[in-house]
């Protein structure tokens, strides 16, 4: 019952919009964020899965919703290379961009 207490209200605090916000968060922030899922870990007894996890699974998830769907309007750009098994990585100018969610996204799906 805990555990899905977490699930229900923490963890749905925790990452809301993690997509946006995962890859262009501080190493700081990021630890800040696992202590208090590691807290809640002691709390409940059982393991729960980390912020990096969930950032993982929810950014694969909506990117592949984004290739799936050619009305989106993000869908051009995950382009495929000539292969067909990788996408072209977006080029950057800026850090802030380049740790936006779309190149972060390629990315992660080009590392599977």
């Amino acid at each position: 019952m805990l555990a899905q207490f977490y699930t229900a209200i923490i963890e749905s605090i925790l990452t809301s919009s993690i997509t946006v916000w995962y890859a262009g968060a501080t190493v700081r922030d990021r630890l800040r964020l696992q202590c208090v899922v590691r807290a809640a870990e002691k709390v409940i007894g059982c393991r729960l899965p980390s912020i990096q996890d969930l950032y993982i699974s929810r950014t694969r998830r909506r990117a592949g919703r984004i290739t799936a769907d050619p009305s989106h309007p993000g869908h051009g750009l995950f382009p495929p290379l000539p292969s067909g098994r990788r996408l072209r990585s977006i080029r950057t100018k800026t850090s802030r961009y380049t740790n936006s969610f779309f190149p972060s996204a390629i990315r992660l799906l080009n590392t599977k």
